[in-house]
C-alpha cells in the first residue's frame, strides 16, 4: 500500500490524563481506497497495567461523587462533542469510508444524545426502599459501582460503540480502559481527549493495539468486569479467559436478523424499507436484516422488487455525496464475504450484486434466492451488504425459520394484521422485535441479545444497572 503524499496521521494512547507514545505501532487504513492513512499505538502487556493502575487510582475519588456531579460531567462531554463533531466525523470517515452526512447524524450528534440520556439515568436509578424485614431490624439495599471496568469496542461502529460503553460506566461511577479495534482508533482518541477536560485524571483511559492488547486487558487482576462488542468467537475468547478471575462480562456479539413478510403488505414499501435495514453502514451492523423470510404466495414479486432497489443503491467512498453505503472495513473482511459468494450452492440464484466494487473495499449490495436454512450463507453471520430470501407458507414455519439459528438478537415482522404480529412478536427469540420497521433504537430502549448473541444489555437503564453491583445493608435498631 502506499501512502502518497498525504502526511500519516500518529496516534497516541491517552492514560492517566495524559498522552502516551508507544515502543510499537500498528497501521491503519482509508478503507475506500485502501491507502495507509495513520499509525496507532500497539500496546503491549506493561502498557496495559499502566492503563488499570490508573484507573484503579482514580477510581478511589471518583466512586464517591454524586449522581448530580456525574451527570454534569457527562453532560459537558456532551456539548463537546457537539463543539467538535466535525473534528470527529473526519475522523470516523477517514477510518470507516462511511458517508458523511448520515454518519455525523447518526452517529456523532447522536452518540452526545445517548450521553445525555445516561446523564439523566444515573440520577433516577430504581431502588427498593429501606424497611423492617425482620423485627429489630432495617434492611436497605445499595447500588454501586463496580469498580475499574475494561471495555473492547468494534470497528463497525468506532465513535458510538465508545460512546454506548463509557456512558453508563461513568454515569454508575465506574472509571475505565477502552481499547478501540486497530482499524478504527481515531475518533475514539479524539472522544479520549475530549473526555480529559471534564473528567479526573485516570477516568478514561484509552488504550490502543490488537489482540493481544484486548488479550491482557481481559487477563489482568484489575478489572472487575469486561464489556466487549464484537464477534462470537471473540466473545467466546473473552469469556473464557476472564472465568479465570471470575470477572462478570457483557458481551454483545453476532447476529442473523431475520425479517418476516406475510402476504398482506405493500411489497414495493416494504421492499424499500428491508433494503434500508439491510445495507445501511454496508451491512455492517450486527441489527442489519440478513435473512428476507417472505409468504410464498408474494416470495417472487417481493424478491424481485428487492433486488431492483438494491440495485438503485451504490457503494462509493465518501468523496461521493450519492453514495448509499461506504466500503467494507478490512481486506480481510472484504475477503470474507466474497467467501460466501465463492462457497454458495449451484442452486443459489444471485439476483444482484455479489461483485467487488471498484476500488478499495467496496462491494456492491447482494440479494440472494434459492437458498435453504442448513446453508452457510444462511446460518453464517457475513457481516456484509449481503441478504438472502427464504419462503414460508405458514406462520409456524416462518419462526421455525427465523429461530433455526445460534443468534438471537434483532427481528422485524412485516403485516398490517395487528394480531399476527403481536402473536410473531412474541415469539420471535430475538432481544429486539420490530413491527414493520427496522433499526429502532433510542437510547431509552435495551439492545442485546439472546443465545450466541450475548449477555446483558446496551442503552437504557438496564445497561446502567450492568454496571452495578448490589449490595444489602443490614442493621440492628437496637
Amino acid at each position: 500500500m502506499t501512502t502518497g503524499t498525504k502526511q500519516l496521521t500518529v496516534l497516541h494512547n491517552i492514560i492517566s490524563g495524559s498522552k502516551s507514545a508507544a515502543e510499537a505501532y500498528l497501521p491503519f487504513y482509508d478503507p475506500a481506497t485502501g491507502q495507509i492513512i495513520g499509525q496507532a499505538p500497539d500496546s503491549d502487556a506493561s502498557v496495559v497495567d499502566r492503563a488499570f493502575r490508573a484507573a484503579s487510582e482514580a477510581f478511589r475519588s471518583y466512586r464517591k461523587t454524586t449522581p448530580a456531579q456525574r451527570q454534569s460531567m457527562l453532560l459537558a462531554l456532551a456539548d463537546l462533542i457537539e463543539a467538535n463533531a466535525e473534528r470527529l466525523v473526519d475522523a470516523e470517515v477517514a477510518c470507516t469510508g462511511k458517508p458523511r452526512a448520515l454518519t455525523l447524524e447518526t452517529e456523532i450528534l447522536r452518540g452526545a444524545d445517548q450521553l445525555r440520556f445516561f446523564a439523566g439515568a444515573c440520577r433516577v436509578v430504581s431502588g427498593t426502599a429501606s424497611t423492617e424485614y425482620v423485627e429489630g431490624y432495617t434492611s436497605s439495599i445499595r447500588r454501586e459501582p463496580i469498580g475499574v471496568v475494561a471495555q473492547i469496542t468494534p470497528w463497525n461502529y468506532p465513535f458510538m460503540m465508545a460512546i454506548w460503553k463509557i456512558g453508563p460506566a461513568l454515569a454508575a461511577g465506574n472509571t475505565l480502559v477502552l481499547k478501540p479495534a486497530d482499524t478504527t482508533p481515531w475518533s475514539t482518541i479524539i472522544l479520549g481527549e475530549l473526555a480529559q477536560q471534564v473528567f479526573p485524571e485516570g477516568v478514561v483511559n484509552i488504550v490502543c493495539g490488537g489482540r493481544e492488547t484486548g488479550a491482557a486487558m481481559v487477563e489482568h487482576p484489575v478489572p472487575e468486569f469486561v464489556s466487549i462488542t464484537g464477534s462470537t468467537r471473540a466473545g467466546s475468547q473473552v469469556m473464557g479467559s476472564a472465568a479465570g478471575t471470575l470477572k462478570e462480562v457483557h458481551l454483545e456479539l453476532g447476529g442473523k436478523a431475520p425479517a418476516i413478510v406475510f402476504d398482506d403488505v405493500d411489497v414495493d414499501t416494504v421492499a424499500k424499507e428491508v433494503a434500508a435495514a439491510s445495507f445501511f453502514n454496508a451491512g455492517q451492523d450486527c441489527t442489519a436484516i440478513t435473512r428476507v423470510l417472505v409468504h410464498r404466495t408474494i416470495h417472487d414479486a417481493f424478491a424481485a422488487a428487492l433486488a431492483s432497489e438494491a440495485s438503485s443503491l451504490r457503494a462509493a467512498g465518501p468523496e461521493d455525496t450519492g453514495a448509499s453505503l461506504g466500503p467494507l472495513n478490512s481486506q480481510a473482511q472484504l475477503d470474507r464475504v466474497q467467501g460466501f459468494i465463492d462457497r454458495l450452492p449451484h442452486r443459489a440464484r444471485i439476483l444482484c450484486g455479489g461483485t467487488r466494487g471498484a476500488s478499495g473495499y467496496l462491494f456492491n449490495p447482494t440479494v440472494i434466492a434459492g437458498v435453504e436454512q442448513d446453508d452457510e450463507i444462511v446460518q453464517g453471520e457475513i457481516f456484509g451488504p449481503v441478504i438472502t430470501v427464504q419462503a414460508f407458507d405458514t406462520e409456524e414455519e416462518a419462526l421455525e425459520l427465523a429461530n433455526g439459528t445460534v443468534y438471537a438478537l434483532a427481528s422485524s415482522v412485516w403485516t398490517r394484521d395487528f394480531a399476527t404480529a403481536s402473536r410473531v412478536a412474541v415469539d420471535l427469540d430475538f432481544g429486539a422485535v420490530w413491527i414493520n420497521c427496522h433499526h429502532v433504537i433510542p437510547a431509552e430502549a435495551p439492545h442485546g441479545g439472546f443465545k450466541q448473541s450475548g449477555t446483558g444489555k446496551d442503552l437504557s437503564i438496564f445497561g446502567l444497572e450492568d454496571y452495578t453491583r448490589i449490595k444489602a445493608v443490614t442493621a440492628s435498631l437496637r
